[in-house]
């Protein structure tokens, strides 16, 4: 019997009490969609559906462990969410999904328009890979044992959507009961317990390789001993799917993807398409200064594939950062990425406005409120280039500063990105955060 694993919110601490997740409008996402999973929860037993509620005061390890030690072949999980946003008018339902696997990303726009269907009123942010989300992955897409998807049902911050999550509870939960019922009746049975899973190709850098790789749930899996060819060792990583199949340990390509290799597929020839001889490496990738690898042209095509309206109010932006950047030797894809997530892609929000040329959340030398204000675009960026060099590097500036807070910051401190974590801000994956944009950016420039 297929059956559905529901988590709700972000789960607990590792002391055992249930984590909040974000605040707003006097509640909480922890609250409220451990409410939306009681519901669910109902309308999957009046579907017929079995359901299984894990522990709320688990932390998100201990989840995905709950989940893989009780699955099942034919199961699915899903984790619901409510969103976020320093800007109170962002809104919206996602549904995101492994990233490269198409039967999952059919399953999130399915899932994702019956939802839909039963509360239109849900602004639709569209089914998206996780390789979209801040940190690049999502350890409920990439690390649970069975088919999983990660919802995003609104933004908690937003009066809109917060009044929904509150009010339509159940039309929600019956929106995504319908969808689910759906997918579990969709699921393929695999015969218990002697499974064959088919075989794909496998190219690498534009070669076969000369043993096949597996499709399992519609993820493509690899034998392990080619991520060590490629100088990857998964070995220790614990977030890592594992599947031991006929004397061979295999794992997911696409967690290559997280070690600077680049991971597609080929349906003409039934191949996962991995590439690694790229000038992009560890050390290289994640070193402040250094020369980027993007065109201006790139940089503005990525901006307004996020956000159509990005470069309206600053169009030469792109080229201010390379221009900038280029000057004092800082890597500007870096930057570029960095003010990417500081402006939520030019939408700020983040209590600095458009106004400030303020792009990286600079703070000024008396500690206001708002932060620091500059002249112009091309002065903002200036400040933000040398902040990044404070940090990066201990050369001298060439031009003039104008950074407020250069002279505070103890010089090289933090050569590499993840080193600004909890030095920039107090995210303590600050870092992650810019690379993952950074690679996400290489992809749609076609380098990575």
């Amino acid at each position: 019997m297929r059956r559905v694993f529901v988590s709700a919110g972000h789960g607990g601490y590792d002391d055992g009490q249930i984590d909040p997740g974000s605040i707003a409008g006097d509640t909480t996402e922890a609250q409220e969609m451990i409410l939306l999973r009681d519901r669910l929860l109902s309308a999957l037993q009046a579907r017929k559906v079995t359901a299984l509620s894990i522990p709320d005061d688990l932390n998100q390890d201990q989840t995905i462990a709950w989940i893989n030690n009780r699955a099942q072949a034919n199961d699915v999980a899903i984790q619901l969410h409510a969103n976020a946003a320093l800007n109170p008018e962002a809104r919206g339902t996602t549904v995101y999904y492994i990233t490269n696997n198409n039967e999952r990303r059919l399953e999130a726009e399915r899932l994702l328009r019956s939802l839909l269907q039963q509360v239109p009123q849900f602004a639709n942010r569209g089914a998206r890979p996780d390789s979209m989300t801040a940190t690049g992955s999502l350890q409920f897409c990439r690390a649970v044992a069975v088919p999983s998807l990660y919802i995003e049902i609104g933004f908690l911050t937003n009066p809109s959507d917060r009044s929904l999550i509150q009010n339509r509870r159940p039309a929600i939960a019956a929106g995504l009961a319908d969808g689910l019922l759906a997918w579990v009746n969709r699921a393929p049975e695999f015969p218990p317990p002697d499974v064959t899973y088919p075989t794909i190709n496998i190219r690498i850098n534009g070669q076969r390789y000369g043993e096949p790789g597996l499709i399992i749930h519609g993820n493509s899996y690899i034998p392990i001993d080619l991520a060590d060819a490629l100088g990857v060792d998964l070995s220790q990583a614990e977030y890592v799917r594992r599947v031991y199949y006929r004397n061979i340990v295999y794992v997911k390509a696409i967690d290559l993807r997280e070690f600077n290799i680049s991971v597609g597929w080929n349906n003409d020839d039934r191949a996962v398409v991995l590439r690694s001889a790229i000038p992009i490496c560890p050390g290289h990738i994640d070193r402040i200064m250094g020369v980027g690898n993007t065109t201006e042209t790139q940089m503005q095509v990525f901006l307004k594939n996020d956000n159509s309206d990005a470069l309206t109010q600053f169009p030469d932006l792109a080229k201010l950062y390379r221009e900038e950047a280029s000057i004092e030797g800082v890597n500007s894809d870096i930057a570029f990425a960095q003010m990417c997530l500081e402006t939520d892609f030019l939408r700020f929000g983040r209590g600095v406005s458009a106004s400030q040329n303020n792009f990286a959340g600079l703070g000024d030398a008396a500690g206001s409120s708002t932060g620091a204000t500059f002249s112009s675009a091309r002065v903002g960026v200036r400040a933000h280039v040398q902040h990044l060099k404070a940090y990066g590097s201990v050369e001298p500036l060439v031009l003039e500063i104008v950074d407020p807070r250069f002279r505070f910051i103890s010089r090289g401190i933090a050569p590499l990105v993840q080193q600004l974590s909890g030095r920039w801000t107090s995210d303590l994956n600050y870092g992650d955060r810019i690379l993952a944009i950074l690679r996400q950016l290489y992809e749609s420039a076609g380098i990575l």
